[in-house]
């Protein structure tokens, strides 16, 4: 299915555990959360993520996981 509005511009987001998002261009970033640099059409901000994104587990889980090795 097509996106009703492909002119909306996106930009990659990504939070203290390293968990990753996009977030409408221009608009307030929630608390915790900064831009990555990333922007464009939904589609791109999201096969950015897909490249970068490989572990899905977050931050404070994967440091945990390390410590107990």
């Amino acid at each position: 299915m097509a996106e009703v509005n492909d002119e909306i511009t996106y930009v990659v987001v990504v939070n203290g555990e390293e968990q990753y998002s996009i977030w409408v261009s221009g608009r307030e970033l929630p608390d915790g959360w900064r831009q990555v640099g990333v922007t464009g059409t939904k589609q791109e901000c999201l096969s950015h993520i897909e490249e970068v994104w490989t572990d899905m587990r977050p931050l404070s889980l994967r440091r945990s996981m390390a410590q107990s090795r």
